[in-house]
């Protein structure tokens, strides 16, 4: 009996990039990575959290310059296929729009062959994309005051470039 190796082809496996208004899913980005070559698949699910900078916040409000983001994407997608050339599938999504504490507001995630590829590819894409995105995001506080604060402007500075 002969088994077939199940290799991925890049251009018949697209990656999913997308930045919406509506609410993310763990389920979508999760089965537009899936694929028969994966061993692993990463997903990175960032979340409104109720405090920042010692305050309470009760939401948080997203912008992005969309042509030039998803351009980021493609390109945190493309370098991904030049570090790690086993990745099967790239998903990257984010929403805009004002967001409840404990909505979703970013999904990565990355199919590989194996687990340390796939974590470290994740890993890159959602540092990458906060460095280099044009999304910005308004935190509401509880005090009814608000703030803007470029994604950009992250505490740690990214060991990637692109």
């Amino acid at each position: 009996m002969q088994s077939a190796a199940v290799s991925p082809t890049h251009a018949s496996l697209p990656d999913s990039l997308r930045i919406t208004f509506a609410p993310l899913s763990l389920a979508e980005i999760y089965g537009a990575v899936d694929n028969p070559a994966n061993g692993a698949v990463v997903v990175m699910s960032g979340m409104v959290r109720n405090h920042s900078e010692g305050k309470s916040v009760v939401a948080l409000e997203y912008q992005a310059y969309q042509p030039m983001a998803l351009e980021i994407f493609r390109q945190i997608a493309a370098q991904i296929r030049t570090t790690w050339p086993e990745a099967t599938r790239v998903g990257i999504h984010h929403r805009t729009g004002k967001l409840a504490v404990g909505d979703i507001s970013v999904l990565v995630a990355v199919g590989c062959p194996h687990r340390a590829e796939a974590f470290a590819a994740c890993q890159y894409a959602i540092d990458t994309l906060k460095h280099n995105a044009p999304i910005w995001k308004k935190e509401w506080w509880e005090d009814g005051s608000t703030s803007w604060v470029s994604i950009g402007a992250c505490d740690e500075p990214s060991n990637y470039t692109i």
